[in-house]
């Protein structure tokens, strides 16, 4: 068979140090990619006129390799257009500069291109030297507000269908003080139902709780809702499929994102899982709780913001 007609996709994953390449590169890694790091542009070419496998590809490429120049990425891209008739996605990883500045001050790592200067010297280089690179850019994800959770949710919303997963489907719970997550399609508003918060032997647990999540599903408009919700959402999922939507998230709002919104998170995935649907789940206040995460120079978790606290949830 024709090599060019086996070629797995390939995906080009580059963007300024600090901004979260290597975390992209390990969740193309866990959907499915062969992840290749640090690859030189030399052994591009090689690498690809090897024997087919058939599994998509993630080349991270960093610009403190000593091969990296903007002109010879760019005539890579150009090149495999050229030769295997396809595109090679360029995936950009962004971030604002006082944001990386902040990251590089709390990891107290110097920067790779100014190891004897100020970080903000050698973000302002590699900003000079990336900026055709972010131009030729097929997706372009900021992660300057992005937690790792918020990033890997980002990376699966774009190539998640391509790791043959089919239509991704994301479920998450949030408080409303903190606003809407990033990306969300549907929307629902569950502050109207019962509130475990005033009931003191609840108001420790959260809603992957038993005893929580009877609480909630005890107010008398908790089936007619959650069955509206669930019917909804089963009519819609086949449509977006066909359409070739690849993700579709889905939100669960309430006070303090402890309670009730993670009680419908969790009744919806099992019952879209039980359906046959591929669903992620993720709850949004309980990991800034309980998930303490370490300062990184690729993605730093937003620090301050408010808590579930004494609110009611």
């Amino acid at each position: 068979m024709d090599r060019m007609a086996t070629l797995p996709r390939c995906v080009m994953v580059t963007g300024p140090s600090g901004a979260g390449r290597s975390t992209a590169i390990r969740v193309l890694e866990d959907l499915g990619f062969e992840a290749i790091d640090n690859l030189p542009l030399s052994l591009l070419p090689r690498l690809l006129e090897g024997p087919g496998h058939g599994r998509p590809m993630a080349l991270g490429i960093d610009a403190r390799n000593r091969e990296f120049s903007a002109s010879g990425l760019i005539e890579v891209i150009d090149g495999f257009s050229r030769t295997y008739g396809r595109p090679l996605d360029l995936l950009y990883l962004d971030c604002r500069e006082d944001v990386l500045i902040r990251r590089f001050s709390e990891t107290r790592r110097r920067h790779p291109m100014a190891p004897a200067e100020s970080p903000a010297e050698g973000i302002a280089r590699e900003f000079d030297l990336l900026v055709p690179i972010r131009a030729r850019a097929d997706i372009l994800i900021d992660t300057s507000e992005l937690t790792p959770h918020d990033l890997r949710a980002e990376v699966e919303r774009w190539f998640a269908v391509d790791a043959g997963r089919g239509l991704a489907v994301s479920v998450n719970s949030f408080s409303y003080k903190r606003g809407l997550p990033r990306g969300i399609d549907m929307v629902f508003d569950c502050r109207f139902l019962a509130n475990p918060y005033w009931d003191e032997a609840l108001r420790g647990l959260d809603g992957t709780d038993a005893r929580v999540q009877s609480y909630v599903a005890g107010d008398p408009r908790y089936e007619a809702f959650f069955g509206k919700v669930r019917e909804l959402t089963e009519m819609l999922l086949p449509a977006y499929s066909e359409e070739g939507k690849a993700h579709l998230s889905i939100g669960f709002g309430c006070t303090g994102g402890q309670h009730r919104s993670v009680t419908l998170a969790e009744n919806l995935s099992k019952a879209l899982a039980d359906a046959g649907w591929q669903v992620s789940i993720r709850h949004r206040e309980l990991e800034r709780r309980q998930v303490k995460t370490p300062p990184s120079a690729e993605a730093t978790a937003d620090q301050g913001a408010g808590e579930t606290g004494g609110s009611p949830a």
